[in-house]
């Protein structure tokens, strides 16, 4: 249910291009006015910086494939965002994630032996645009709202960093295990299961020694453990989206 995505491109993006003063000077970025392109999805990368908010909202799981990353879960069935209505609004009040909140741009290394990463953008959704709304240069110098979208970007990799050492000392530990979770409903035969993620195994976690639990509090780890524990009482919230007519009495996992 939630492995990771297996194309060559990053999720959501169709197309990456240079943002480059000579071939862009005229252009500009159009106001995103709906999440539209995110729609077809079930589960969002997050960092971990985005723990302490996304568990308010989301379920916080982990991806099942090589590399996996923390994932906000936005949906229970695959293509499904419950989070995006018919007009493509993203739901009220909910946290949205950076990782939305990016798109269309972010840093890529344009050479592979590069040591410098380059801001790129997609230009099929439309957003950037010659003559758009927000002039991206200023002259041939970057603009004001181009200087912005550097700086967000550049802060997003410093916690994909973070993320990877968190998920790599996760990963040491042995703290994984395949997740499940059941919904049990007086209007339905048999509890509803869902699977298809990873989650901490609490009862390892508990169990581990002295110094490496006092590590883990003293790094933050240990508390972004528990802000995954405590998310995933959201799976229960986002049934309750699937199932408005049912009546959800608890949620068991």
């Amino acid at each position: 249910m939630a492995s990771q995505p297996s194309t060559q491109l990053p999720l959501f993006y169709r197309s990456l291009v240079p943002l480059q003063t000579d071939v862009h000077k005229g252009f500009g970025l159009n106001q995103r006015t709906d999440m539209a392109f995110s729609r077809d999805t079930h589960a969002v990368p997050i960092t971990v910086g985005e723990f302490a908010m996304a568990q308010r909202h989301y379920p916080i799981v982990f991806g099942t494939g090589e590399s996996a990353v923390p994932l906000a879960l936005v949906g229970l069935r695959e293509g499904e965002n419950l989070f995006v209505d018919g007009d493509g609004k993203w739901r009220t009040g909910a946290y949205i994630p950076a990782y939305l909140r990016r798109h269309p741009f972010m840093l890529a290394r344009l050479d592979p032996n590069a040591d410098v990463l380059s801001l790129v953008f997609d230009d099929s959704w439309g957003l950037v645009a010659e003559g758009g709304e927000q002039p991206l240069f200023d002259g041939t110098d970057p603009s004001e709202t181009t200087k912005n979208i550097l700086t967000f970007c550049e802060q997003f990799e410093q916690e994909i960093a973070k993320t990877k050492s968190f998920m790599d000392e996760v990963e040491k530990l042995g703290l994984l295990m395949e997740g499940q979770a059941q919904i049990q409903n007086p209007g339905m035969p048999e509890p509803a299961t869902f699977a298809g993620f990873r989650m901490v195994d609490e009862s390892k976690m508990q169990n581990l020694r002295g110094d490496q639990a006092r590590k883990m509090v003293q790094n933050g780890l240990m508390g972004l453990l528990y802000a995954h524990l405590f998310s995933l009482s959201q799976i229960r919230e986002l049934f309750t989206m699937a199932n408005p007519d049912l009546v959800i009495p608890q949620t068991q996992g």
